[in-house]
């Protein structure tokens, strides 16, 4: 065998190990990045995280959006509509909901529109298997919270600081509210919000000082506490945020697990 021969299986040698050593990221890499990027003209805006393009509809990945009838719905729709109303954008699609819409990131230029709607206070974080844009989603919410805009808006009831989570359990859904103020708090109209659709409103309820108050999930409402009546789970067991918000919508606190 010649020097020629030699160098040629050296070099198929060589390849072969790198293709094996470097499969794991040429994998993640074809599956993360590689993904349908296409430019699409939005013709209509439904509300503050969907849209319609192209005769498709598009859910924005990464963001949950106020649900029409709540506050800040009509801003959420109203400040998307003037980001992207009959513009070009590009999009990258990652599947489809159980709603048949597609989930997408939009880009107008280099700017992530579903990071701009949670830094403007118009959505909340909502991030579920797709975590490509996780730590921007939560810097952006960070972003929110300094500007104390909309959904960011900090609470200036008497007992927003009085309220701490004691416990949550997405095992057994339950979480535990505790008011460490030497006073009581009246809770009337305050509402427990997951990061997706569920909500539980407080009713007529005084929450006595240094004392505790447990929220449990169930459909018979047997148990020690309030009752959140639903007939699933509230938690989940990859992870949620926990909102707790006064009467008047504004931001008492938030728990990430």
């Amino acid at each position: 065998m010649n020097s020629r021969q030699k160098n040629f299986y050296l070099l198929i040698i060589l390849l072969v190990l790198f293709v094996s050593i470097n499969y794991n990221f040429l994998d993640k890499f074809l599956t993360e990045k590689l993904i349908s990027q296409n430019l699409v003209i939005v013709d209509r805006v439904i509300d503050g995280d969907t849209v319609q393009a192209n005769e498709t509809r598009y859910r924005l990945l990464g963001i949950n959006a106020p649900e029409k009838g709540e506050k800040f719905s009509s801003e959420a729709t109203d400040f998307l509509t003037g980001l992207v109303l009959n513009r070009s954008l590009k999009v990258e699609e990652y599947g489809e909901d159980l709603y048949g819409r597609k989930l997408a990131y939009f880009f107008i230029g280099s700017q992530n529109v579903n990071l701009l709607m949670v830094e403007n206070g118009l959505a909340n974080v909502y991030i579920l298997e797709n975590k490509i844009y996780e730590k921007e989603f939560f810097d952006s919410w960070e972003k929110c919270l300094d500007k104390n805009l909309n959904l960011c808006e900090k609470s200036l009831d008497i007992c927003a600081n009085c309220l701490v989570v004691e416990e949550l359990s997405s095992k057994e859904d339950f979480v535990i509210l505790k008011n460490v103020c030497s006073y009581n708090c009246d809770l009337n109209g305050w509402e427990i919000k997951d990061e997706g659709r569920k909500k539980f409103v407080f009713e007529d309820f005084i929450l006595e000082q240094k004392s505790n108050i447990r929220i449990f999930v169930s459909e018979d409402c047997i148990g020690e506490g309030l009752c959140w009546k639903r007939g699933d789970y509230v938690w989940t067991d990859s992870g949620d945020t926990l909102f707790l918000r006064d009467a008047g919508g504004r931001l008492v606190l938030f728990y990430i697990y």
